[in-house]
């Protein structure tokens, strides 16, 4: 399987997190279903009782450790129905500087 790290929409308030959770599990099952085995650091890393996203150190700490898994990563996998946000560009921007093949996708409509 090819390992991608799929950066979406996280940040906002209460009922905005809940629709960028709602749409980051409709990506990886894209992926999975695409046949890759895809990581988002952020929703692994904000769980409850990970990390807490609303603290400035411990969100650097969940993003220094999803661009460190995305050095192993095939490719980086964008998906853009809900825009790119300044942490999906912080990973773009890493992919490329690293050489990381970078993909932009959409579900179209399909969450």
């Amino acid at each position: 399987m090819r390992r991608v790290v799929v950066e979406s929409p996280y940040a906002g308030n209460f009922w905005l997190r809940f629709l960028n959770r709602r749409y980051a599990r409709a990506c990886l099952r894209d992926c999975l279903d695409r046949g890759e085995s895809p990581l988002a650091s952020h929703l692994l890393y904000t769980q409850r009782g990970v990390l807490h996203d609303g603290d400035a150190s411990e969100r650097a700490r969940g993003i220094a450790a999803g661009l460190t898994w995305g050095q192993v990563a095939d490719a980086t996998v964008v998906y853009t129905d809900r825009g790119i946000s300044v942490g999906m560009r912080m990973g773009i921007d890493e992919a490329e500087r690293a050489g990381r093949p970078v993909e932009f996708r959409s579900l179209n409509g399909r969450i």
